[in-house]
């Protein structure tokens, strides 16, 4: 069975914070970004709406992506969501 990994965006209540990230359990990670702490970025800012993500097999294509993701402009953030969740609904319901 091969692992899967994601790549992920996250946006607060009124979509003004974006947070990208990789995991291999996206579930998971999206339970402690829900119950972080005050102290974290995603805490502190309230950052537990997941409104992207894309999996893959290969974790160095995961990285590169996230990598490549983060060096992006806001705007390019904001297109890749648009792209496959226009109404930027929070998908975490998949997970």
């Amino acid at each position: 069975m091969q692992k899967q990994y994601f790549v992920y965006i996250l946006t607060n209540r009124t979509n003004n914070v974006l947070y990208t990230g990789v995991t291999n359990n996206l579930s998971r990670r999206l339970e402690e970004h829900k119950n972080a702490s005050q102290s974290s970025f995603t805490g502190k800012y309230k950052v537990n709406r997941l409104v992207y993500y894309e999996e893959t097999t290969d974790i160095y294509a995961a990285i590169t992506r996230e990598k490549q993701i983060k060096a992006g402009s806001r705007q390019k953030k904001i297109d890749l969501i648009n792209s496959i969740n226009p109404e930027w609904k929070d998908l975490s319901a998949e997970y």
